[in-house]
């Protein structure tokens, strides 16, 4: 795939050797100007249209997340700012990406934000301008836990959407607490808690989670008890960040674990929840929500295989740009797993996209002066992808 992390350079890259045409990096820095000023809406309309065509036309539920994307410098300005990053760059000046698909992970709208931007304040704008742009008058909104705020709550109350949120049960009042952990939920099951406005509670229970949960807890107190012994921790580690809510002061000398919070966490293992105003039964929610894993397989998807990070630019018309490309580059990489999936190829995109970088065409100069464009097939899986797409 074309590498957007330097999409410049590698466009006359690939225009050179592919085409034996030399274009200057600087007409490529004029297109994406163009992309940006001229084709940024009219790219995510024809998007959007072809997405609504796929889902039978109707878009009814969007699933939105955010990701981080860093940049190859340490200078900072008005949008590439340090800031948490879910990269682990936190050095490195960044920007958020906030990005919207409907079912099946088609991506129907983005935008950027500075790099410092709490997350939980994209959403909301991005669904806005979505529904206000197309018109769309009934939609579900689909996040995890992390874009879930009593702010984002009431808003989105207030603006008649409906919701499907994950919720963060430690964080609820005590009352709601004790009746969580009341409940007597076998592997599968749900139960539901009433909540004020109309809202509705589900928890979840599983025993694969409370597995992964347990192993996730025990490494957390594993790797406290080998920086206790190094002596790496003191009195400014005592913090509810991540596992270092194990930890205690003894005699306000002394960091110790607090083996009897570890076990009180215990739990909470295996238990989800769901915050909800939507109707309909506890599974079909939980379904639901459990697409969400698509736009997290579009965010790495467009990291690994569309290659959009890291990012050079500097100037934000070409930061824009450079993300639109890749919104575009993503949409047709979705569009190229339908059309393997409609033909029963048994193919991956990856997969197809490999095979058709094996492919060449030569051109034959004939006796009488003519040439001749041809081919190369060489290999079964490339005859079969040929058939496949009729070239």
């Amino acid at each position: 795939m074309l590498n957007l992390g330097g999409v410049a350079l590698a466009t006359t890259e690939h225009w050179s050797l592919n085409h034996g045409m030399n274009v200057s990096v600087n007409t490529v820095y004029r297109l994406m100007d163009k992309v940006h000023s001229e084709y940024k809406e009219i790219l995510q309309h024809l998007s959007f249209e072809h997405s609504k065509q796929v889902l039978e036309g109707e878009v009814n539920i969007a699933f939105y997340d955010v990701t981080t994307l860093y940049f190859e410098t340490d200078h900072q300005d008005d949008l590439r700012k340090t800031g948490f990053s879910k990269e682990g760059k936190h050095q490195n000046p960044q920007i958020v990406l906030g990005l919207l698909v409907s079912r099946g992970g088609y991506p129907l709208a983005y935008e950027i934000f500075e790099g410092n931007k709490f997350e939980g304040h994209t959403m909301l704008p991005i669904v806005d301008e979505f529904c206000n742009k197309y018109n769309i008058t009934k939609l579900v909104v689909v996040a995890d836990s992390g874009l879930m705020s009593n702010k984002n709550v009431k808003e989105l109350l207030n603006k008649g959407y409906g919701f499907i949120l994950g919720a963060r049960i430690k964080n609820m009042n005590k009352e709601v607490k004790d009746q969580i952990l009341n409940l007597t939920l076998g592997n599968g099951e749900s139960a539901e808690i009433a909540q004020p406005d109309g809202l509705r509670l589900i928890i979840t229970y599983s025993d694969k989670r409370a597995k992964k949960d347990g192993k996730n807890r025990q490494k957390g107190l594993d790797k406290l008890k080998k920086n206790i012994a190094s002596g790496k921790l003191t009195k400014s580690n005592i913090n509810n960040r991540g596992y270092n809510k194990y930890l205690k002061l003894d005699g306000e000398v002394k960091v110790q674990l607090d083996e009897e919070k570890f076990k009180e966490d215990g739990k909470w293992d295996g238990l989800k929840g769901y915050l909800t105003n939507v109707e309909g039964n506890s599974d079909e929610i939980i379904a639901n929500y459990g697409e969400l894993w698509k736009i997290e397989k579009a965010f790495r998807i467009s990291k690994t295989d569309l290659k959009i990070r890291p990012i050079f630019h500097r100037i934000q018309k070409r930061i824009e740009s450079h993300i639109c490309i890749s919104f575009v580059a993503y949409k047709v990489h979705k569009e190229l797993e339908r059309q393997l999936n409609i033909k029963e190829a048994r193919l991956s995109p990856e997969q197809a996209i490999k095979i058709a970088r094996s492919i060449y065409e030569i051109q034959v100069r004939l006796p009488d002066g003519s040439k001749i464009n041809k081919v190369l097939l060489l290999q079964p899986e490339q005859v079969k992808l040929a058939e496949l797409f009729n070239f």
